[in-house]
């Protein structure tokens, strides 16, 4: 809605703005609807601003402009034209188009609403998600390379998607124009011999031929940059932008260009190219969906898989969730009758699944004294034998050197004195605070004021010191963040010892020659949503980078329903069974859930809100001590209600932070679906 300049500041404190519909009044220039680019819910709506004749052609809609907005000049995006108004008073004019390139397209603002209405956020949040920064001298270089010819592409045989029930049939509904949904569970060692990206670009070139573009979505910069460059080379002549923020300001406008003008169809990206402007979108494939890194850290918290299947269900396109392992969201899918499961025969499963072990406690026992260790006897005999013939793979959950210490007397964890943050021990001997790093030299105990601590879990650096004590011959490598070389990302075929944290495992030619999983209950026994998941998501990477026929052996205790699942290698059968159990306690997916954080009152006032609603409620309490730097004292709880009432919640929820910005109450953060509960 316009308003004289000095007016429209007015709304910051507005009330609740009256739902009984206004009469339009035609006006004699065009009226530009304007989304503000601002972080303030209360003005998630549009605005109405006259279009000046000098502007008419260059504001169009999907336009980046700068209008009045009270004292100040604030940007925003046409989001429609018409020449009707429902404000009585005087229009303010657009003051200038940043560009006359519209970089939301229609699509992508049905995308724009629909996730702000599912995540109960506002429209400018995920547009900031969805469109880059403007960067002026890369716009101008694509818009002067004018049309490009794109190749054409004939529907491809089955190939390797035959080893896959229902493969097949996949390409063929791809090439024909439709739209397939498909939880696709994969198979490491496929007997056609073609990995997963060979299938991936099969598909594309299905989809191709059906004249329509295609999408993949990865967890980090370098799967993205790897699976664009096998691409490129696996779909000759048919360009592959390759769209992240970490490729820097520059590279990513100008990847989000050639697809906005159609100079290319085929995108890859990490979580925010989930938004990417694909012309005509048939496929989107997002890999490994159960990747923490594909979470969106930003308001308003949404999950890549999320926004791609609200884009499959606008667009008619076809999607594939991808992975080694199957997420309890994606067998959701399944069991809503959403999309189809796509796995291998159960034959071809069982014959060329990963080789894996779980020693028992018989097993152990028999090994004496060694079977107690954290690596015993067993597991030194299976790396001495298998570095005889290449490099080992020793998968540990945590980085550093000792991540973790407690007080000798109490056990409680050590916390450092001045922030609160977690203690671990240097390579030197020294200790250091997680949060702050400043070193902790006198230390006690805050809760038996013990003054001694000792070690509760071992890192990657650590792990790598015994390892050099085992195999003195071996030469060891370590890979992680936290290692002085950072993270390894491929490897040759020569005989080592690779020690690695979860996602950061190089990627060996030929594969390894086994495979040690340790600490197994560190990661399947955490009090945690999704904490059995996630270890089966990681163990299950890890297994499918060893060799065919090479032993993957499953060490420290591991939750034995997680570790049953990866024996069998039925990833989509443990993801079942995690729903059911999740519908009994009323957990997402099961259940849509909300997540709220804030002081007590203002948490206790919402909470309120939503009882009244009809929806069930649990808190609030405090945050967990120690979950994060400056959450002491805020108050955390929850909100669920059945799936058929989930837009109902995100609507009351969204409507209750408007509400509480306007009245000028302090701030709740709200979260939809979220990964962590507690």
């Amino acid at each position: 809605m316009g308003a004289p300049a000095g007016e429209q500041g007015t709304l910051l404190a507005a009330p609740v703005p009256v739902t009984r519909p206004v009469r339009s009044a035609e006006v004699a220039q065009p009226v530009a609807q304007v989304l503000l680019d601002t972080p303030l819910p209360q003005l998630d709506r549009l605005f109405d601003y006259l279009v000046p004749p000098a502007l008419d052609e260059a504001a169009q809609v999907g336009t980046r402009v700068v209008v009045r907005f009270g004292s100040q000049e604030a940007h925003g995006w046409v989001w429609g034209r018409s020449q009707e108004t429902t404000h009585r008073g005087r229009l303010a004019p657009l003051r200038r188009v940043v560009s006359d390139l519209p970089v939301l397209t229609g699509a992508t603002r049905a995308l724009v609403e629909a996730v702000a209405q599912r995540s109960a956020g506002s429209r400018a949040d995920v547009v900031r998600l969805a469109v880059p920064a403007r960067h002026r001298a890369t716009e101008l270089s694509e818009r002067e390379r004018g049309p490009v010819r794109l190749p054409a592409w004939a529907a491809p045989g089955a190939g390797g998607w035959a080893d896959y029930q229902g493969g097949p049939g996949l390409l063929e509904e791809l090439a024909a124009g439709a739209a397939p949904r498909c939880c696709w569970h994969v198979l490491p060692h496929a007997p056609s011999g073609e990995g997963w990206l060979e299938l991936v670009a099969r598909a594309a070139r299905a989809t191709l031929a059906s004249g329509r573009g295609v999408l993949l979505v990865l967890a980090t910069h370098q799967q993205a940059e790897h699976a664009a460059t096998q691409l490129e080379r696996l779909l000759p002549g048919e360009p592959v932008v390759h769209l992240t923020a970490e490729a820097g300001p520059a590279a990513r406008y100008r990847a989000f260009t050639r697809l906005l003008l159609g100079h290319a169809r085929v995108a890859v990206g990490t979580r925010g190219a989930a938004y990417a402007p694909v012309s005509r979108l048939g496929l989107a494939v997002v890999w490994d969906d159960g990747d923490d890194r594909l979470d969106e850290r930003r308001a308003p918290y949404t999950h890549a898989r999320q926004v791609l299947t609200l884009r499959a269900g606008l667009e008619d396109a076809g999607l594939l969730v991808a992975g080694y392992t199957t997420s309890v969201e994606a067998q959701a899918l399944v069991e809503r009758g959403w999309a189809r499961e796509l796995r291998p025969g159960r034959r071809s499963e069982l014959e060329h699944r990963p080789r894996v072990e779980v020693p028992g406690p018989q097993e152990l026992e028999a090994e004496g004294a060694s079977g107690g260790a954290r690596i015993p006897s067993l597991a030194h005999r299976l790396v001495r034998a298998a570095l005889a013939e290449g490099p080992v793979l020793v998968q540990v959950p945590r980085g550093g050197y000792v991540p973790v210490v407690a007080c000798q007397s109490c056990r409680q964890a050590a916390r450092c004195n001045t922030c609160g943050g977690p203690v671990s021990l240097l390579g030197d001997g020294a200790a250091a605070c997680r949060w702050c790093s400043r070193p902790v030299g006198r230390w006690s105990c805050s809760h038996c004021g013990g003054r001694s601590m000792r070690m509760v879990g071992v890192g990657t650096a650590r792990t790598a010191e015994e390892l050099a004590r085992a195999f003195p011959g071996a030469a060891v490598l370590v890979s992680g963040t936290k290692a002085s070389h950072g993270v390894v990302r491929e490897l040759d075929d020569r005989p080592r010892l690779v020690v690695a944290t979860p996602g950061a495992e190089p990627v060996p030619q030929g594969g390894y020659r086994a495979v040690l999983l340790l600490d197994g209950a560190v990661l399947s026994s955490r009090p945690e949503l999704g904490a059995q998941a996630e270890a089966l998501r990681r163990w299950s990477n890890a297994a499918a980078l060893a060799a065919p026929g090479a032993r993957v052996l499953l060490l420290g205790r591991p939750e034995p329903d997680t570790a049953q699942a990866l024996l069998r290698w039925d990833q989509p059968g443990f993801a079942r069974a995690q729903l059911r159990e999740r519908d009994q306690l009323h957990l997402p997916p099961a259940w849509r859930t909300a997540r709220l954080d804030g002081e007590r009152a203002a948490v206790e006032s919402v909470l309120e809100e939503a009882r009244r609603a009809g929806f069930e409620t649990l808190g609030p309490s405090l945050m967990t001590p120690g979950s994060a730097p400056g959450t002491e004292g805020l108050r955390r709880a929850l909100v669920r209600t059945p799936v058929e009432r989930g837009r109902e919640l995100a609507q009351v929820l969204r409507q209750t932070t408007v509400r509480r910005a306007l009245e000028q109450l302090p701030a709740v953060r709200v979260e939809m679906d979220p990964t962590v509960l507690w």
